[in-house]
């Protein structure tokens, strides 16, 4: 069976550095090996004092070794001390402190050594030493006095523990200090200000002191600072520092950086390597220095250099020699700089070059140990045989020490022994165990056979072949069965026996085999390898900007191996997405739903198999309209103008385009804002022009492309002193509204405008073109002033001037208006009317003079009017018409006219005021035209061989009629048309007998009249002549009508031809292309009800006969009636209907037992009665199920039911609307279709009308209708 084994693309080079890893052969455990360390306690190992000490030491060898303890250089005998005892199989000791032990009495250097009979190995020395937090020792503090802008260190000094304690400053409220550029923690724990400020006055400054491995805080005694400002300090200290300096200091004066840490211009650092550097520099000064740093001769490291504590820390992490130098750091104000340089040297505790590795060798090779480090000062290099100097430990004469290599010759099985490196400085050592294993061993492959490696296309495939054997073995790969060996470029072979493909293809997939072989044996192994397609992300998510509170949408569409399970897991900013349910993953998307502003980010499509991984980004951008400014500040206050600025609020991701400026008036319109003006999103200020007498308060609007922010809160009021008015009202008219008048209005000006209180108008005129002196009068703050007993519509200069308590604004400007109009004085003159053809005529007058308008001319109105046609000489009701013409106009044309007609015309000044006199009345006449079509055209008595032909003269003849002409062709079966027969007809004709015709011939027709100007439109008809002497009535389906219900609709017609025929009705929906719907209709009936229709529905409606060569009638439209609301009440469970219920029950009981006693009795009804008298053997009884009328009678005349008529939208048919009503029958009730088809009503024998009962039967009476009789 395969074992299966995935290697993802993304960790091929981790699989890789592994692989190299073990090029050097592992021993198997089943085979004899010296002892190795695996597990051991670091060198400085501090322990908490309050639990056990484990100290490490885990070691593997065949056979188990066996372990000792050193401590401080000499035997540990832990069989005599009870509280230390050592793990079983295992080297590791465990010191019992909680059972009575004391963790400083087993302070310490340590060594283990595990022991079997290859050799020693022995870990490192391992410093025991327990942790310490002490307590601060007590001192008194006395409170800092210290003048506003001095600069102030107060010290930390934490006691010295193991290790170092963490420090921060906190308040007796356990909150952090704030910090700042001003204010600052050294990394020695004191707690800098650059320069103080009043805020900085309070009496808990506090030192804490965090030891870790204690979990301990230790609290050193708050601190007290009192910060005088220079305003109050003489006033303040003067009595108890009176002898001081500080009494009559000066007011505060910037100063120029001082650095406070380190002290001088220079100074030296020495770090070790691989350790982070901290340099500090913190300076005081007035303003607060700002710190730069710079490497003398070099530039910072870049991606291992960070600033820290506003920086004011230099931190460069993962120091090398590199790294020395000078490093300086500057610090500046506005008043001058300070500057240290800070040496730094790096020196190196030893590093490994080469370290020694496990020597596998078979009796009689050769190899080398080799120990190669480094460090500053250059460490030294010691060689130990089995934990023993090699210069005393005993000989071997197969191995020679060359300093840092040890060579072996000639080896032999006596030779194996675990060798040990010391690198040493003085700031640390190496030191390594590696043992020299001499065995002889066949080759065995470690890797499990048929193992099976799945890999991506296209990516490195890396098959192992781990193996063992000694000497080492030669490693070589088949592909497949019968494959030659694998050689070229397109494999990496590696010394730990991994076979390489770097690029693999579809065709690399298939089996391998590894052999491995020495001289003591050979062996195969067969692992397989399967290419999978790449996981792709076809359909990426895109950039999104979305609106808050909109839904966003993500997809993510993938296309995979079909041997492959994917997961899809989305990320926001590379981190799990919110556990919100406003997140919605579905199988290829992602959709925020509500987004709001935290929701912005980037949004990352995982996709993950066995294999590989691949992902896709987006950035999702809420935007929103922007938050309102805030902090609106007034400056520069002055009598007309004002600076107003603002700090905006967010932009919400969506630029602030402007800012618009709203004022209220407190004092004139107060809660009322207006619009003042706008300036660009990127000014913050604005100086704003202001009127007089205004209590101003304004709100900043932002804008951006998404919309408008709420108003900002309003600024402070700022009232404006009064002034005279700047401006005059607007809009001033003079117009008259009588004959003798003259109206002055004007638009008053607003609150603002008034510019003071008192507010008046003075309104003056005089008439124009006269030497009159102005008439003046001064009005309070209204918009109008009448000027009366002024003559009829004369010109008038009118102005208006403002005015208020503190004087009169500029002189106003004239404008011109008039005195009341008057009516029109006398009529236009000269009117002539010129015909231009028989619908179209053009009038001319003459113009008024102007002084007889008295008035704006607005123009003149003709009135015109149709005394009688000139055809007919019939008087009808007169009907004027008008037509306006605006302005001057002297003439204007009269459309519509009626051909052959005579007219009358009169013209109107109009002004202002209304028409004057009429014109006298103009008479003309219009010319003839060409008629209208035929009021009718009916073919009857068709025969073998003729036609007759009845016709109706024009509704509108136009003219004087001349004759008629008639034009016919023959129909074949296939509606094609034969030659064209012309025939021109006297005008006094009404009918005429067309002969000589082909017999069972279908005939068009076409009907029109001509008068002198020509022929009118046509009429056209059809009709077919007859087979035989027989002479049948000429077949024809007239005037269908429909009476409609919700779902219902009664249809009835009107046939003319041979008895007997057979009837279908064709419907559909109107305007649809769907094919007709037929339904046959049983007997010779001329009505139909069809059922099952769509309330509401517009249908087409059609009647045809059977065998009459598809002769059908007209199409008719109608609508079926509106579907009604069902309420969605339940009435079964109310009262009143449960009681109304139970009345018609009672009710029904008693008729039922009425009806029982008069059928008893032998009665018969009167409806019973009328059909046993009126019995018709040709009409059948109605079925129900086709809609067919039942018996009925009329008591009046035995009249058959007549045909065509046409049903409201009632459903109740009118007597009066035709003669063909069904109203005739039922003795005068209004009769109603049923949804049936029956007639609706009964028959109770009273000669009187009666109310139809609603949706009644026509079938045998039910009781209720019994009741009728009694009545």
């Amino acid at each position: 069976m395969m074992k299966k084994m995935n290697i993802p693309t993304s960790k091929t080079s981790l699989v890789l550095f592994l692989c190299q890893i073990i090029s050097a052969l592992d021993v198997p455990l089943d085979l004899s090996q010296p002892p190795t360390i695996t597990q051991q306690s670091p060198k400085d190992y501090i322990v908490d004092p309050r639990e056990n000490i484990v100290i490490q030491c885990e070691a593997k060898g065949k056979p188990p070794p066996s372990f000792s303890w050193t401590r401080n250089g000499t035997h540990f005998d832990i069989d005599k001390d009870s509280q230390v005892t050592m793990k079983p199989n295992s080297g590791t000791l465990v010191i019992n402190i909680m059972n009575g032990g004391k963790a400083e009495a087993y302070e310490g250097v340590y060594q283990c050594t595990a022991r079997n009979e290859r050799g020693a190995a022995v870990s490192n020395n391992i410093m025991i030493r327990p942790s310490r937090s002490p307590l601060w020792t007590k001192e008194k503090l006395e409170p800092n006095h210290v003048r506003e802008g001095d600069s102030l260190v107060l010290h930390c000094r934490p006691p010295v523990g193991l290790p170092p304690p963490i420090i921060f400053w906190m308040d007796n409220a356990f909150q952090r200090l704030p910090q700042s550029e001003r204010v600052s923690q050294g990394l020695n724990g004191d707690l800098y200000f650059s320069n103080v400020q009043p805020e900085d006055t309070r009496e808990d400054y506090i030192c804490y002191a965090r030891f870790n491995h204690t979990q301990t805080i230790q609290q050193k005694q708050p601190i007290s600072v009192k910060v005088y400002s220079m305003d109050s300090l003489n006033d303040t200290i003067a009595a108890n520092l009176s002898d001081t300096d500080i009494y009559g200091a000066k007011p505060v004066t910037e100063r120029q950086p001082v650095l406070l840490t380190p002290t001088g211009s220079t100074s030296t650092k020495v770090e070790l390597r691989g350790n982070v550097l901290l340099l500090e520099c913190i300076a005081a000064g007035l303003p607060t220095p700002v710190i730069r740093w710079i490497k003398e001769g070099g530039e910072l490291p870049a991606n291992r250099t960070f600033f820290e504590n506003f920086k004011k820390t230099l931190k460069i992490i993962d120091v090398s020699e590199a790294d020395s130098g000078n490093y300086k750091c500057i610090a500046r104000n506005t008043l001058g700089s300070v500057y240290h340089v800070i040496s730094v040297t790096v020196k190196a505790a030893p590093y490994w070059i080469t370290a020694p590795r496990n020597l596998v060798l078979s009796p009689g090779e050769d190899g080398t140990l080799i120990c190669r480090a480094n460090g500053n000062p250059k460490p030294s290099i010691s060689w130990l045989a089995n934990g023993v100097p090699i210069a005393i430990a005993p000989e071997d004469p197969s191995r020679k020490v060359d300093g840092d290599t040890i060579i072996f010759s000639h080896v032999q099985e006596r030779s194996s022994a675990v060798y040990q490196c010391n690198a040493s400085n003085e700031y640390g050592y190496l030191l390594a165990n590696a043992f020299v294993n001499v065995l002889a061993e066949p080759p065995r492959i470690l890797t499990p056979a048929n193992k099976l490696y799945q890999v991506i296309a296209d990516s490195p495939a890396l098959l192992d072949c781990a193996y063992f054997g000694s000497p080492k073995p030669e490693i070589e790969w088949f592909k497949g069965v019968k494959g030659s060996i694998l050689r070229g470029n397109e494999y990496v072979f590696h010394d730990n026996g991994t076979l390489e493909i770097p690029v693999a293809q579809k065709n690399s997939a298939g089996t391998y085999t590894c052999v491995a072989r020495n001289e003591l044996g050979k062996i195969q192994n067969e692992v397989h390898l399967e290419i999978k397609d790449p996981t792709m992300i076809i359909k990426q998510p895109e950039y999104k900007v979305i609106q808050r509170y909109g839904h966003a949408s993500f997809e993510c569409i993938i296309k995979h191996d079909s041997t492959l399970l994917p997961t899809v897991t989305w990320l926001k900013d590379n981190e799990e997405l919110p556990d919100d349910e406003r997140f919605l993953v579905g199988k290829d998307n992602l959709t925020i739903m509500n987004v709001t502003d935290k929701d912005d980010g980037t949004y990352t499509c995982v996709v993950n198999t066995t294999l590989d991984s691949v992902s896709a980004s987006a950035v999702l951008t809420v935007v929103a309209r922007p938050n309102p400014p805030f902090d609106l500040e007034l400056t520069g206050q002055l009598e007309r103008s004002i600076t107003l600025s603002w700090i905006p609020g967010d932009e919400n991701n969506s630029p602030i385009t402007n800012f618009i400026i709203e004022y209220e008036d407190a004092l004139h319109e107060p809660g009322v804002w207006h619009y003042q003006t706008e300036v660009p999103g990127t000014q913050t200020t604005v100086k704003l022009k202001l009127s007089p007498y205004v209590n101003y308060s304004f709100r900043v609007i932002a804008v951006n492309k998404i919309g408008r922010s709420q108003p900002s809160e309003p600024s402070d009021q700022y009232l404006t002193k009064s002034a005279s008015p700047d401006e005059n009202p607007a809009n001033v008219q003079g117009i008259g509204s009588e004959p003798d008048n003259l109206v002055i209005t004007w638009e008053p000006l607003k609150g603002f405008q008034s510019n003071g209180p008192g507010l008046q108008y003075k309104v003056s005129w005089r008439q124009k073109d006269v030497d009159d002196e102005w008439t003046s009068v001064i009005v309070a703050n209204v918009s109008k002033y009448i000027v009366s007993g002024t003559p009829t519509f004369v010109p008038y200069e009118i102005k208006v001037q403002a005015l208020n308590d503190l004087g009169y604004a500029p002189e106003p400007s004239e404008v011109i208006g008039h005195s009341g109009e008057d009516l029109p004085m006398v009529a236009p003159g000269n009117v002539q009317v010129h015909v231009i053809n028989s619908t179209l005529a053009k009038v001319h007058w003459d113009p008024v003079p102007l002084k007889t308008v008295r008035g704006h001319l607005q123009g003149y109105k003709v009135y015109y009017w149709k005394v009688q046609s000139l055809s007919r000489r019939s008087r009808r009701h007169v009907e004027k018409k008008i037509l306006t013409f605006r302005g001057n106009k002297t003439f204007g044309m009269l459309p519509g006219l009626e051909p052959y007609s005579s007219y009358k015309l009169n013209v109107r000044v109009v002004n202002g005021k209304g028409e004057g006199p009429a014109s006298p009345d103009k008479v003309f006449n219009t010319p003839e035209g060409v008629p209208s079509s035929p009021s009718f055209l009916k073919i009857t008595n068709p025969t073998l061989d003729s036609l007759t032909l009845e016709w109706g003269s024009p509704t509108h003849p136009n003219g004087v009629l001349t004759s008629y002409t008639l034009k016919f062709q023959p129909i074949n079966n296939t509606h094609e048309l034969g030659p064209l027969v012309e025939i021109r007809i006297p005008a006094n004709e009404s009918s005429l007998i067309l002969k000589n015709l082909n017999y069972s011939t279908r005939y068009k027709f076409y009907f029109n009249a001509q008068t002198s100007v020509g022929s009118g439109s046509q009429i056209t008809e059809e009709a077919v002549t007859i087979m035989d002497e027989v002479q049948p009535l000429y077949p024809r389906i007239r005037n269908v009508t429909t009476a409609a219900a919700e779902t219902y609709a009664n249809i009835s017609w009107e046939y003319e031809g041979p008895d007997h025929a057979n009837f279908y009705v064709e419907y559909g929906v109107a305007g649809s292309k769907e094919d007709w719907k037929k339904e046959i209709v049983n007997g010779s009936r001329s009505f139909f009800v069809l059922k099952g229709l769509t309330p509401g529905t517009a249908y087409k409606v059609r009647v045809g006969a059977e065998g009459l060569s598809g002769f059908r009638s007209s199409e008719d439209v109608f609508e079926t009636g509106p579907a009604m609301a069902s309420r969605q009440v339940d009435i079964a469970t109310q009262g009143w209907f449960i009681g109304l219920m139970c009345a018609v029950a009672l009710l029904i009981l008693i008729l039922l037992i009425v009806c029982f006693i008069r059928r008893n009795k032998g009665g018969k009804y009167p409806v019973k009665e009328k059909e046993d008298a009126h019995a018709d053997p040709e009409i059948q009884p109605m079925k129900e199920d086709d809609g067919t009328f039942g018996e009925y009678s009329d008591a009046e005349d035995h009249k058959p039911l007549k045909k065509g008529s046409r049903t409201p939208s009632d459903r109740t048919v009118k007597k009066e609307d035709s003669d063909d009503s069904l109203v005739d029958y039922g003795e005068g009730v209004n009769g109603q279709f049923n949804e049936d088809g029956s007639f609706i009503g009964q028959y109770s024998g009273k000669k009187e009308k009666e109310p139809a009962e609603g949706n009644e039967s026509s079938e045998a009476p039910s009781p209720v209708n019994a009741m009728n009789s009694f009545v």
